[in-house]
């Protein structure tokens, strides 16, 4: 995938999220309520039901809050001093549904609210907002069986380290003598190896899949991309050989000595949202041999004059939101199968480059895998 045409992407969808959140609405529903991803007891930040967000904090001695929203934090919601020492702020507009990073700007200082729990992303803890989405189901908590999220630490030559990864294995994973397929699945500039199982809701989804029947269980294996080696606008000079050895040469033998897994190629997929879907363009292109399934989320296209003369994959999954630039995908969907692949794409109506779009786009993939 073109880098350049990467930042492009990644700087119109950030845009776009942030003047969705500033475009007035109309008249504000009263129906405020806590949300999902406040700290315990903590009454603020609110949502209500058309999707607005309102703040408040308790700083009697300064004098300007203003609340960024999105990855990277343009623009902001300024806040309103009382005489009590509240800032007190609402969006001008309803944000797109799902989950959004925030952070505070208190007199020039960048501060987390402390008022909502904190999650890696913009390569540091951010807060997160959830806006409840209509569809929320397929990533609730449920009383269905549950698999589990496990930290791994594997050994690293290449890096001369222990390096961390999460695995999650289905329900009922380790009670046989049963193997699993693995897709390894990575996150996007500026979040780590906790991006999917807590922000993207992750094991919830296939959970909840697998309860309804609807996927052949997998394992899911996690780790650092070495992302955030690179600065916000630098991205373009990103290498993948350091990552690509990591995971092809030290996690995946590590995975296939220590898990339950069907170590071949028919049984092992790669995706990635964001930049992790340019990973996983470049490291399914250099080890087609591994690899059975490609999957770019919010990640760019598969050409077919790339993939001439490699291993041809089982499946391509392509997808975005609908304020991304769909027909990007589209075309791509149509020229891919026009050259004989097999290729299935997804739009999430209503979102951004954004989490909502990335849990969609995992609850449409995940059914298509190793079938």
């Amino acid at each position: 995938m073109n880098l350049k045409c990467m930042t492009i992407i990644l700087a119109v969808a950030f845009a776009c999220t942030f003047c969705h959140a500033q475009t007035s609405s109309g008249s504000i529903n009263e129906d405020f309520r806590p949300s999902p991803l406040n700290q315990p007891g903590q009454e603020y930040p609110q949502v209500n039901s058309q999707g607005y967000a309102r703040f408040r904090i308790f700083a009697p001695h300064s004098d300007s809050i203003r609340v960024s929203l999105g990855l990277g934090g343009q623009g902001g919601t300024r806040l309103s001093k009382g005489s009590d020492g509240f800032f007190t702020g609402t969006t001008a507009g309803p944000m797109d549904e799902g989950f959004h990073y925030y952070h505070l700007t208190i007199d020039g200082g960048v501060f987390n609210d402390p008022g909502a729990l904190n999650f890696y992303g913009s390569t540091r803890w951010e807060s997160g907002i959830e806006i409840p989405a209509k569809d929320q189901d397929f990533y609730a908590l449920k009383a269905v069986p549950h698999g589990h999220v496990q930290q791994i630490l594997f050994p690293s030559k290449s890096t001369n380290t222990s390096r961390r990864a999460f695995v999650y294995t289905p329900p009922g994973y380790g009670k046989s003598s049963r193997r699993y397929p693995v897709l390894y699945l990575q996150h996007g500039w500026g979040e780590d190896e906790t991006a999917w199982s807590n922000q993207g809701r992750a094991n919830l989804i296939m959970d909840n899949l697998i309860a309804e029947g609807k996927v052949k269980p997998f394992i899911i294996v996690m780790t650092y991309g070495m992302t955030n080696e690179v600065k916000w606008g630098s991205i373009r000079s990103f290498k993948i050989d350091e990552f690509q050895t990591v995971l092809t040469d030290e996690l995946i033998p590590y995975i296939d000595n220590n898990f339950l897994t069907v170590a071949n190629r028919e049984n092992r997929a790669m995706a990635g949202l964001s930049m992790g879907g340019m990973e996983t363009h470049s490291i399914t292109l250099n080890k087609s041999d591994l690899f059975g399934y490609y999957a770019l989320l919010s990640g760019g296209i598969f050409k077919p004059e790339e993939l001439k003369d490699k291993a041809k994959p089982r499946l391509i999954f392509l997808s975005c939101g609908s304020k991304e630039r769909p027909e990007g995908v589209l075309n791509a969907v149509s020229t891919l199968k026009e050259a004989g692949y097999h290729v299935v794409s997804y739009v999430s109506e209503n979102t951004a480059h954004e989490f909502l779009t990335w849990r969609r786009s995992l609850r449409e993939l995940a059914p298509l895998l190793f079938n």
